[in-house]
């Protein structure tokens, strides 16, 4: 074998070439079994400090950056939150003259409801941008359930998916108001008495007015006769919103009908207790409290095209022929919706 020939390289060369090809120099010397003593020597390798990551400085800008800590979210949480009762405490808030207590509703009220729209019922919202950004309009929704969280999801719904936030003022039974802490929760909440004058207030300052015109009728019919619609009444929502000129605006709710499946009503203990019916339902009495809790279903509210009013005289309001067929107008709407929802839904629950 020929002699090896060592190339002799000054210290700055032999270094970069080190660092560029480290592994090469190393191996080679060790593969050379047959080269005399000296010459092996001669080369020698190079310390290993050299890919030592102390030799790279290390700058405070490359190190990463600590993250921050996110204590601003809860500390304004906080103060908000004491800001809340410092006003309840002090009484330093507003309330109309109906009861309606805006900041409660937005703060409390819709924040304990919002978790059973959101995960209970999965609630889905369809044509929200039929509602009127402003100024009065008449929302007409079907009625179900054996109790009316139909009208609670509603109220949720319409809040949380208009882009204006708009908020929406029940029109509620009677009886709604002779229950104790219902009474003062539903007033809190912007419900009212289920009358014309009531209505026509709210619509002449331009607020959106929900009615459920089935009433008893609709939230307490058997499970057999589930989404086929009751008597609409006498049409007196459509002659409110004929003498204001607004809109009114056909809402079909699916999924409420299944929540409390009513298979008998107990009609002399109802009569006992001043109440229109007493539902005896699968779970209810039967399994006591726990029967009380609703079936989580899959609800869909869809709101469909407004039918304008403003067109009519204001003697419209007297005409019993025009009142009957815009009543039924708004109730095949509704129906023919809850129909078209009914096929289109995979399940009950999902």
């Amino acid at each position: 074998m020929a002699d090896a020939k060592v190339i002799p390289f000054d210290d700055d060369r032999s270094r970069g070439s080190a660092v560029q090809r480290p592994s090469r120099r190393r191996s080679a010397g060790s593969r050379r079994k047959g080269l005399e003593p000296g010459l092996v020597r001669e080369v020698q390798p190079l310390p290993s400090r050299a890919l030592a990551q102390d030799d790279v400085p290390v700058t405070r800008e490359e190190q990463p950056p600590e993250k921050p800590q996110n204590t601003g979210g809860l500390e304004q949480r906080i103060a908000g939150g004491l800001s809340f009762l410092r006003r309840r405490l002090t009484g330093d808030y507003d309330v109309d003259d109906f009861g309606y207590d805006e900041e409660l509703t937005d703060q409390v009220l819709m924040s304990l409801l919002r978790p059973v729209y959101e995960k209970y019922f999965r609630v889905e919202v369809k044509g929200v941008e039929n509602i009127p950004s402003e100024g009065g309009a008449l929302i007409v929704a079907n009625h179900s359930g054996t109790l009316p969280l139909d009208g609670l999801m509603l109220q949720v719904a319409v809040h949380d998916n208009h882009p204006a936030n708009r908020h929406l003022r029940l029109l509620a039974a009677d009886l709604v108001f002779m229950l104790p802490v219902v009474n003062e929760l539903a007033r809190k909440a912007g419900h009212t008495l289920a009358c014309a004058e009531d209505a026509e207030r709210l619509l002449g300052r331009g607020e959106l007015v929900g009615v459920m015109p089935e009433g008893f009728k609709g939230i307490g019919k058997p499970f057999s006769e589930r989404y086929k619609l009751q008597r609409f009444g006498r049409g007196g929502f459509v002659s409110t919103a004929l003498r204001k000129g607004a809109p009114i605006i056909p809402c079909s709710i699916v999924g409420a009908e299944e929540i409390y499946p009513m298979i008998g009503n107990a009609k002399t203990l109802a009569r006992v207790l001043g109440f229109p019916y007493f539902p005896i339902t699968p779970t209810f009495p039967w399994l006591g409290p726990l029967g009380a809790i609703p079936l989580p279903t899959k609800w869909t509210i869809q709101f469909g095209e407004p039918i304008l009013t403003d067109g009519y005289p204001p003697e419209a309001a007297e005409d019993p022929m025009l009142m009957f067929n815009l009543t039924d107008q708004v109730r095949e709407q509704i129906q023919h919706t809850l129909y078209k929802l009914l096929v289109q839904r995979r399940s009950v629950f999902f």
